[in-house]
């Protein structure tokens, strides 16, 4: 059985994201800095449209519901794969989807709500009007004087100056303060942080990369590298396993320092049409992005940095909980082990320890195939899978 004090880690890391979400949402209700600005500036003279082309909460739907329903029903419906000899028990294999299940949420929730506490930060910081700034403000002409901060072009013409918001008379103060709230853009933020994990979850479960080649000592023998591959080998042995087994269209040849399997066939392309499942995500952020243009909420630059936002958070997010898509054949990190899974002291380097997830010593993580439901044949059959064990 598991460990409580290994559980409750685990609790807390859903709490601390939890709380990571709620300071984001806690700077909604700190007054933003009103950055100066000009009655004649054109940039921000847009008129104010009341209907979104995607209102909060369908932005809320598309970078959380959907994702979130998409790593629900990846594990529930394909982990553990192939891998999982047909002799697991039930009770692994639920293991394994459930731990796939947490960890894919905890990654996209790790990752919305950094993007969001961080936007939501920097607007308050920064204060930028809007585009359409002048439509929300509704300028009192009759204050010009007292909202006054610089009056360096009144010599040319008298609305040549800059500022404050105390010129503004609109009664909707909600309506006010989202208006120097620009920059950077939240819905690109959120959007790219949720929509482009799911890229990476979806990538990382079905494989969907640019082929990688493992670095691996290989044959000097020019035979080795030909075109063709060889008739005469008859059976496909495991490069990394030295296992035999049968396959009628390929063969390869057993791993030893001498005669290895040539460079071309340790790798492939994934079909074309898997990028379609990887690149929707993608196109859906984007769209996002350009309503936001269109609607007259944001500036370019206030969306390229909204995005940025959201990627590093996606990328970091998804690495934090998941190995390499190209090394990892689709899984997660294992969990934390027991002695470790609060924290550990300068030079032991790892989380990872022989207890496991039991506080008996000498358990491992992966017997009896482990909470995570990791079985042996995954660990022999599977060359990716040992690939992504190394890189632990």
């Amino acid at each position: 059985m598991p460990s409580k004090r290994l559980i409750l880690s685990y609790i807390f890391d859903w709490i601390v994201i939890a709380l990571i979400a709620g300071v984001g949402g806690g700077w909604n209700y700190i007054k933003p800095y009103h950055r100066p600005f000009s009655l004649v500036d054109l940039s921000i003279a847009n008129p104010y449209k009341v209907h979104e082309t995607i209102p909060t909460w369908l932005l809320i739907f598309v970078g959380l519901v959907i994702p979130a329903g998409v790593v629900f029903a990846v594990c529930l419906i394909f982990v553990p794969g192939p891998t999982a000899s047909r002799g697991t028990p039930n009770s692994l294999i639920w293991k394994r989807k459930i731990w796939e299940w947490n960890t894919g949420w905890m990654g996209l929730a790790l990752s919305l709500a950094t993007a969001f506490m961080v936007t939501q930060g920097m607007k308050v910081l920064f204060g930028k009007p809007r585009p359409d700034l002048l439509s929300r403000c509704q300028p009192d002409l009759t204050s010009l004087s007292e909202a006054t901060v610089g009056n360096y072009g009144s010599g040319f013409n008298q609305l040549w100056i800059l500022v404050t918001s105390d010129i503004c008379q609109q009664p909707d103060d909600d309506l006010l303060q989202d208006g120097f709230k620009s920059f950077p853009s939240g819905h690109a933020s959120f959007s790219w942080a949720g929509l482009l994990y799911l890229t990476l979850f979806l990538a990382s479960k079905f494989a969907v990369a640019i082929p990688f080649l493992p670095p691996r000592p290989f044959s000097t023998n020019p035979a080795h590298t030909s075109a063709i591959a060889p008739s005469n080998l008859k059976n496909k042995n495991s490069f990394a396993t030295g296992k035999t087994a049968t396959d009628s269209s390929l063969s390869y040849p057993s791993y030893s320092e001498d005669h290895v399997v040539p460079i071309r066939y340790q790798a492939a392309a994934p079909p074309v049409w898997t990028l379609v499942l990887v690149l929707v995500p993608v196109a859906s952020a984007i769209y996002i992005c350009s309503t936001r243009f269109t609607d007259y909420r944001h500036f370019g630059f206030d969306l390229l940095f909204g995005s940025l936002i959201g990627i590093t958070s996606a990328w970091f997010s998804f690495r934090w909980y998941h190995l390499p898509i190209t090394r990892g054949a689709g899984w997660s990190w294992g969990p934390r082990s027991y002695e470790r899974s609060w924290g550990i002291g300068v030079g032991v380097g790892s989380y990872v320890g022989t207890e496991g997830w039991s506080h008996h010593p000498g358990s491992s993580p992966l017997d009896n195939g482990g909470p995570a439901g990791i079985t042996d044949s995954e660990r022999h059959d599977d060359p990716r899978r040992i690939e992504g064990d190394d890189a632990v």
